[in-house]
């Protein structure tokens, strides 16, 4: 069983293939940072145009890499939802238009489900049931992962998910786009001066984040320094902490609520050094694990839209087999309403 694998929800044009006895054994992936950068943030027609350019070379070169034919595949996986409305419709028009042409089925896959089945692609793979902390540009959620489909979101983001708070701070402090990274590799130089950041809602029950005041508290911070690189690199340490702990503290919590003693970590913001340090010494405290995918994976690529389509064709759900024409996406979809748990 062979899935080619297409992901255009964003700013990222990705393309795989996953076969069920090799694993990934062709991926492709365009990033626009470059495209973006000039405007600070992705431009969501400047997107969906690249995705027009990129989408069809990119697959033809994933063929290639698998040595594959159309005729070796058994069906394809793209992106429904949610993300940028035409960025969505590129990669699903293509999508459908190649499975008519090719006489495939066709498959909608929701991207956070993506990002959160990532961690299966390693070699070290988690098992159901999990705990699941999903960190990426525009979500922060945990996850109680009972099975495949069966997904409870036990906390989420109000306001300003973890990778939004990195890049916008790091707007602020006059990073390039994308800043998260950049105020991460800043925090490296800072010196452990600066005043300790709140942990947002940390202060009271539950499991819900909140990171828009974090993020205000920072801007106020950068406006009252001296304008020098240290005092950057101490303020970008000190937001860093702020929101690892916080994260950190809110798994803790989840941990105790489910009782399990697994944890992964998915999304852009897992890729984050210390991030994975702290979560790493809250398993050990408790005798647990935690898993990430490798940091190609972290980010928005195919081979985890062609995994997440694989394993829902294999389980034969109602949505898995999409033989109509119909080209639909989801801009705004719900993990918890997700069509795969139907």
């Amino acid at each position: 069983m062979r899935i080619l694998g297409i992901e255009s929800s964003c700013d990222e044009t990705g393309i795989a293939i996953y076969e069920e006895k090799k694993g990934v054994t062709a991926h492709q992936l365009y990033s626009q940072v470059k495209l973006h950068q000039e405007y600070g943030g992705v431009v969501p027609e400047l997107a969906s145009r690249d995705h027009v350019r990129k989408i069809i070379p990119l697959i033809e070169a994933t063929l290639k890499q698998a040595n594959l034919a159309p005729t070796d595949l058994t069906a394809i996986a793209y992106t429904q939802g949610p993300g940028l409305i035409g960025a969505l419709l590129v990669g699903a028009a293509v999508a459908k238009s190649l499975a008519f042409a090719w006489q495939l089925p066709a498959m909608g896959v929701h991207h956070l489900e993506g990002h959160l089945l990532a961690p299966m692609l390693e070699e070290n793979a988690p098992e159901y049931p999990f705990l699941a902390l999903l960190v990426s540009g525009g979500h922060t959620m945990l996850v109680d992962v009972q099975g495949l489909g069966r997904y409870e979101i036990i906390g989420e983001s109000i306001d300003d998910a973890a990778g939004e708070a990195f890049d916008k701070t790091a707007k602020i402090m006059g990073l390039d786009y994308p800043g998260g990274p950049l105020l991460a590799k800043l925090a490296e130089d800072g010196d452990g001066s600066e005043a300790k950041f709140p942990r947002p809602m940390t202060d009271r029950p539950g499991l819900d984040f909140s990171f828009s005041g974090l993020k205000t508290f920072a801007a106020n911070r950068i406006a009252a320094s001296e304008d020098t690189a240290q005092a950057r690199a101490n303020i970008a340490q000190a937001f860093q902490e702020a929101v690892v702990d916080t994260l950190a503290i809110k798994c803790k919590r989840a941990l105790k609520q489910t009782g399990s003693k697994r944890l992964v970590v998915a999304g852009g913001v897992s890729a984050n050094l210390v991030l994975r340090e702290k979560l790493a010494e809250l398993m050990a405290s408790v005798g647990g694990a935690v898993f990430y995918p490798r940091h190609e994976y972290c980010t928005d690529n195919g081979a985890m839209i062609a995994y997440a389509g694989f394993c829902h064709f294999k389980q034969q759900t109602e949505h898995s087999t999409d033989n109509n024409h119909e080209i639909a996406v989801s801009p705004r979809w719900p993990l918890s309403e997700s069509l795969a748990q139907d």
